[in-house]
């Protein structure tokens, strides 16, 4: 099958240990069983959005009523090193950060060749060398400032949990019959065949998190890649465990149903609140003021149509046996500035006081300095129970109107936030283009889903006709003038590290995802295309 496959990346000393023939025999398999599949249901994604822009409303499936209403099904019980998740960490596959994290005192590493994440080539196979040699402890790294970093005792480490990117994304360097290789089966199948007996080994197994799913078919989908695998590698089906992040409002009302279709793989449902948040804003971008979120830095997660979401996310899993995670603190502590950190720190502590009172397992960190936080408060509630499970939260009432009351959140548009959308957003594409998929910028780790909210934010804001509460109508020319004037500003932070080559290929990029008269999907999408 491998004559199938051309790949066009550019070869390193240790890629065929990626891309052996194994690996390239299971991606051509799943190909062939999913490829038609994938295209369909990303067809279906622009038949809903095109229904939504027409005027639709979403609301739970009738056709699944009998699903959510069945009360005897159940996920899989937790899995070897999936017990305990009362803290991860995220972040990018390179190999500092990957003994950093798997030091950093979490439970669980999500191994991120998503948002966090830059698709260059050379990220994407020696990433997955990375989690390799990590398996077998041969990994270190040694810093231009001479500081070596290694692993530390086995039992000390994090669970490695993979997210491969979304079903939206191509592989752009591998060809399978003449035709672009799928981001997501690409990134499975390339894991597995290298990782997952390794895995098997170390006494957990190949974990996954699933990105951008709209819908329980998409997740139907993923489970048969699942069973593909595991067949093709002779892995007992079931072994696979797969925690799906609920990161996009559609699949915000197809939440049982996701975890049905993965019953046999599932680990829990995430709650992904910036990408929900940009799915909030994409979906409804044309539906006028109804939908019109305040600046992105002043929605908060107690904002009603975010508390519906969350506690519909506990409820469900809890009432299935499954995990639910909390979102992530995007904080990254500042070494010069105490009061900086006092602020944030209380902000973070408050945040994950929340998500364990209200009955999440566990939450998510971007920053190794952040794990003691989050592990306290949730000891606090936790104490020696793995998770909370157990609590049902039978209370709780969420219907569809909840989940879109957008209205009801408070806060505004000013001309800080928007100058911070335009900063936030130029900054994030200079160093995406430049290979560099999480960035600190401002004091907050930010990544892909971030920076579509803050174009998509002004995108809607133009077409809405949104006045700042303190400024003029937001239009194209008042985002332009801008956008010079935050990159002057940028130019002058940077100093001679000032890149003004890749600065102008972000502005390029931000004018066309924020600016056009059409709306594009993804940023990624174009973005892609400009990397090699």
């Amino acid at each position: 099958m491998a004559e199938r496959v051309e790949i066009t990346g550019p070869t390193g000393e240790r890629y065929v240990e990626i891309l052996s023939p194994k690996a390239l025999e299971l991606l051509v398999l799943l190909h062939d069983a999913l490829a038609d599949r994938r295209a369909e249901l990303l067809a279906a994604r622009r038949r809903r959005q095109a229904e939504l822009s027409a005027g639709a409303m979403l609301d739970f499936l009738p056709e699944t009523a009998h699903i959510r209403a069945d009360t005897s099904w159940q996920v899989s019980p937790p899995a070897p090193g999936l017990v305990d998740r009362r803290v991860e960490i995220t972040g990018p596959t390179d190999r500092k950060m990957t003994i950093n994290a798997l030091n950093s005192g979490a439970k669980v590493w999500l191994a991120d060749f998503e948002d966090a994440n830059t698709p260059l080539w050379e990220n994407m196979i020696e990433g997955q060398l990375n989690l390799k040699d990590a398996l077998d402890r041969t990994i270190d790294f040694t810093s231009e400032e001479g500081k070596s970093y290694q692993l530390g005792p086995d039992d000390t480490l994090a669970t490695i949990v993979v997210r491969p990117r979304g079903w939206h994304l191509d592989e752009k360097h591998i060809m399978v019959d003449g035709r672009r290789a799928s981001g997501s089966l690409t990134d499975f199948a390339l894991y597995m065949t290298a990782s997952a007996q390794r895995q098997l080994d170390k006494g957990k197994g190949p974990y996954f998190y699933l990105a951008k799913m709209e819908s329980h078919l998409e997740a139907r989908m993923w489970n048969d890649a699942f069973n593909i695998a595991q067949d093709f590698l002779s892995i007992a089906r079931g072994t696979i465990r797969a925690t799906v992040l609920i990161e996009t409002i559609p699949a915000a009302f197809e939440m049982d149903e996701i975890l049905y279709e993965l019953r046999d793989h599932s680990a829990g449902l995430n709650a992904g609140r910036w990408d929900y948040l940009f799915s909030l804003i994409k979906k409804f971008r044309t539906r006028g003021r109804d939908f019109v979120l305040p600046e992105r830095n002043a929605v908060t997660m107690t904002a009603p149509a975010m508390r519906a979401y969350t506690e519909l996310l506990v409820q469900t899993c809890h009432k299935r046996g499954a995990f639910a995670m909390g979102g992530m603190a995007a904080f990254i502590p500042s070494r010069r500035d105490a009061a900086v950190n006092e602020i944030a720190l209380a902000k973070v502590r408050d945040d994950k006081t929340r998500e364990a009172g209200d009955g999440f397992d566990g939450s998510w960190v971007a920053h190794p300095d952040l794990v003691p936080i989050c592990r306290e408060v949730f000891d606090s509630v936790l104490g020696a129970k793995p998770n909370q499970i157990d609590r049902q939260r039978p209370e709780v009432s969420v219907t569809s109107t909840d989940l879109l009351a957008v209205a009801k959140t408070p806060g505004g548009v000013t001309e800080a936030g928007l100058r911070n959308n335009i900063s936030v957003a130029l900054q994030y594409l200079a160093a995406w283009l430049g290979g560099t998929g999480a960035v600190a910028i401002f004091n907050l780790m930010e990544d892909a889903a971030t920076a579509e909210i803050s174009r998509s934010q002004i995108w809607q804001w133009i077409h809405n006709d949104v006045i700042l509460d303190d400024g003029p109508l937001v239009t194209k020319d008042v985002v332009e003038r801008m956008i010079d004037e935050e990159l002057v500003k940028i130019r002058e932070l940077a100093g001679d590290g000032f890149d003004a080559a890749r600065y102008g290929q972000a502005v390029a990029l931000f004018t066309e995802v924020a600016l056009a008269d059409s709306f594009a999907e993804f940023l990624t999408l174009p973005a892609y295309e400009r990397m090699p």
